[in-house]
């Protein structure tokens, strides 16, 4: 059985809380499985800021490169929003991003049968969708070079630059084939290769990593045309793999149609290190009132043992208690509706736990 070595930083607001009940979670699937985790707690955010200085302390980085994954809270709160940019909580998490080289951005959309009225969308659509935005997250318009504001003729000119250098684009594409192959094995790679010369590349390299992964259906979109089959047919979609400027507005489309930020974990991928987070905020105004919803954090543990750790049928575990908690009723505040069960999150984290004892022997 494998030793996990696991870098947990709580952060602000709701963070303690739900990454509480997310470790609650892990030590049962370690009971369960018999394979064991190793944590260790560091600071980053407005904590970090209170006790040390800075949001990103060096002791809890080296903490972070010496463990096989980071498991995070959520950071910030208006305790320390008058502080100088790059002093504030958020600098903690761009900084640990690139000091883990943290290049493939995966942001899970899925439509649980239980929760589809919270959808925007009609039911008939909404219905059994469950891919996942593969985004890079190191490149694009957000890094390139030039960039800037300059006067030309005595007029200002806005310039950033769309560059993706190819070991860039192959690296998380690479990855995004890997990931398809864990699932149903259909990949969509969204460019706007018909004008961007970048693209063009973008697509070229899909193109010759698909060699390499023949059991994989590959399809190829623009992305403002992907931006609508979304919304129109998102039950479609496996694995979308694209760009960081397109996969930030791709994600976000997609993060909507589920219904609710409260159920949507994350995972920031490299070579070598992995960060696992919700992707909803600290929330300070519920902190410390047990409302939290738990879930994100706890599917952000079900992605890290999935793609950290390799354990498949434990991810799977979590996923289905998580599934089978909600189709008995259980709702925190935030994804409530009438007739359900309102819990807090120490009741809502209890049921995924009995939960999993009953899923685990399914599996």
């Amino acid at each position: 059985m494998g030793i996990y070595k696991i870098a947990v930083l709580k952060g602000d607001g709701i963070g303690p809380e739900i990454v509480d009940s997310a470790i609650k979670v892990l030590r049962h699937v370690e009971k369960l499985s018999g394979h064991s985790f190793e944590l260790e707690e560091g600071l980053i955010g407005g904590i970090a800021i209170d006790q040390k200085g800075e949001p990103l302390p060096k002791e809890t980085l080296d903490l972070c490169l010496q463990a096989d994954a980071v498991l995070l809270g959520a950071v910030g709160g208006p305790k320390w929003d008058d502080l100088p940019t790059s002093k504030r909580p958020e600098k903690g998490l761009l900084q640990i991003r690139k000091a883990l080289d943290l290049y493939a951005n995966l942001r899970p959309a899925k439509v649980y049968e239980p929760l589809i009225q919270a959808s925007p969308l009609k039911e008939e659509t909404a219905r059994g969708t469950d891919f996942i935005v593969i985004r890079e997250l190191t490149g694009d318009v957000y890094y390139g070079e030039p960039r800037g504001i300059f006067i030309e003729n005595g007029k200002r000119v806005g310039i950033n630059t769309m560059r993706y250098t190819e070991d860039e684009i192959r690296r998380v594409v690479k990855k995004a084939f890997e990931v398809a192959m864990k699932r149903r094995k259909k990949l969509t790679s969204v460019d706007k290769s018909n004008v961007l010369e970048v693209s063009g590349l973008w697509k070229e390299i899909v193109e010759e990593e698909s060699k390499n992964y023949p059991e994989v259906e590959l399809e190829h979109l623009y992305v403002d045309n992907c931006a609508m089959q979304i919304v129109r047919r998102p039950s479609s979609f496996d694995v979308i793999v694209t760009g960081n400027i397109f996969g930030d507005i791709l994600s976000d489309e997609a993060a909507v149609i589920t219904g609710s930020l409260g159920m949507l974990p994350s995972a920031s991928l490299g070579e070598r290190y992995a960060l696992y987070e919700p992707v909803h905020g600290s929330a300070p105004d519920i902190a410390g009132k047990g409302i939290a919803n738990p879930i994100a954090t706890i599917l952000s543990v079900a992605m890290m043992l999935r793609y950290s750790f390799n354990l498949e049928k434990e991810a799977q575990a979590v996923e289905k208690a998580v599934e089978k908690t909600l189709e008995k009723g259980y709702r925190t505040p935030d994804i409530y509706s009438e007739g359900c069960l309102k819990v807090g999150t120490q009741q809502m984290t209890d049921a995924i736990i009995k939960s999993l004892e009953e899923v685990w022997q399914e599996l």
